[in-house]
Parts: C-alpha cells; structure tokens; sequence
C-alpha cells in the first residue's frame, strides 16, 4: 500500500523547485521506495488521487534534514583530516628542501667569516691605540695561524686588559695564512708584525688567506685612510713610483739652490 501511494505520488507531480533544504514528492516517494526511512511524523501521504480528486503540491512538501546525509552519503568531503597520499606528498617536498639546503651548511668556518673577524680584530685594535694613546704590535704567527695583540708602554709589552685578548686567537684548522706583503717585504713563514698607532694609522700590509681547496681570501689595508679591502682574488702590490730621467736634473738644481 505504501509503495502504490508513492507511485501515486511520483505520477502526479511534476518535477519542480523547491527552496534547499526541501524534498518534493518525488523525491519523498522515490525514498519511500527504496525503504530508506519511515515517514516521520507530520509527513501527509495523499491518497485522494485514488478516489479521483487531484493531489495537492502543498501536501507533500516536508523538511527533512536528518536524512539528507543517508541520501547523499557522497555529497560533501570532511577537512578535518589529511589523506595517507597528501602526508606522503608533504614528506616527499620535505626531504627534497632539506637535501638542497643541509648541504650548504658547513659547521666549519669559512673564508669569508674568518675575514670578518680579521677586519674585526684590526678595527678593534685601531680603536684601541687611540683610545689608550699608545701605539699597539699585532703578532702573527704564519707557521702557527695564530695572533694576539700587545700595547706598548715605554720599553714594556702590556696585554690588553680586554678578556677578547687574554689568550692569542687562532685560525680555523682548515685555513691559513699564505703570505703576509708588509713595509719589510713578503714573508710566506715566520711571524710579522703590524703596528697600530694612536693617530689612527695603521702600517701597510696585505695579507693572503687559503683553505684546503686553494680558495684564496685577500685583506688589504690601506696605510693613509686605513681603508680594508677584502677580495677573492691576490691583491698585488702597488708598484712604487719612478721619477723619469728627464725630471732628476731638475730636482738636482733645486736641491742645489737649497
């Protein structure tokens, strides 16, 4: 009986809008059909057409929102959770970022950081001298990659009282000092020094840094500015000037006037 009204139902009506949220009769009398759920109560199933009078549309419209999910099982998709395939996709981006970058990044330290620390420790040691008014010796040790600093006072070589300077500082195991250009000459072994004085100037030097690969890192400073230029490639040194032969009689006669 159930079955022959909703056939009844689902003859007579048209297929029409409705607001969402709504069901028309056919749909009501297809769910009927399949026996997915009981009519609850409040739902009118018209058998008037049966005795011949004409169904009424406003009958058969009924709200029924606990069954549009055993309805449309497949309707909407939950977000609450990640699928096994999107987790294997984000572990696969994963491991691909980390192998471009873990590569890049050395413990150890470079040329370039121990080149830093070098214009540092010059900087520092400029201030130093003008601040204490006394001239300041920077010893470097080629053979040992080391240095440290003494202040000069009269005939005595005073440690600075700074904890930076308490004990030489030391290169890193993997770089060393090629060869140090100073006033003096070129040295490639022993130890040199660099003298800092209280007006600010510095003794002229350029020194040449290598690690394990031959990378090579050139400190250049300047005598008059105090300027330090730091470059990947050898500094050389500027030639020294020559007076052409045509100008030294000149400078003969003024000295022969003075």
């Amino acid at each position: 009986m159930l079955k022959k009204s909703a056939s009844f139902v689902l003859a007579s009506f048209r297929p029409s809008t409705y607001p969402r949220g709504y069901a028309s009769g056919s749909s009501l009398a297809a769910a009927l059909l399949n026996g997915l759920f009981e009519p609850p109560a409040g739902v009118i199933c018209d058998h008037s057409s049966a005795a011949g009078n004409a169904p009424t549309r406003s009958a058969h419209i009924v709200r029924f929102p606990r069954y549009a999910s055993r309805l449309t099982p497949y309707a909407s998709r939950s977000s609450s959770g990640f699928t096994i395939i999107e987790i294997i996709l984000v572990l696969f981006l994963l491991v691909g970022l980390l192998g471009i970058i873990l590569p890049r990044i050395s413990l150890e330290e470079n040329l370039g950081s121990v080149g830093r620390r070098m214009v540092g420790t010059v900087r520092s040691l400029q201030s130093l001298a003008m601040l204490t008014q006394k001239t300041v010796r920077l010893y470097v040790d080629m053979d040992r990659g080391v240095y440290w600093p003494v202040i000069l006072d009269g005939n005595q070589e005073k440690i600075p009282t700074d904890a930076t300077w308490a004990t030489p500082l030391k290169l890193s195991e993997t770089i060393r000092f090629s060869d140090i250009l100073v006033a003096q000459g070129k040295k490639e072994s022993g130890r040199v020094d660099l003298f800092f004085y209280p007006t600010g100037r510095i003794d002229p030097a350029t020194m040449h840094l290598v690690d394990t690969k031959n990378n090579i890192l050139a400190i250049a400073i300047e005598p008059v500015t105090g300027a330090i230029r730091m470059s990947d490639e050898r500094i050389e040194p500027p030639r020294p000037l020559t007076i052409p032969d045509r100008v030294r009689p000149l400078l003969k006669m003024a000295e022969a006037v003075r």
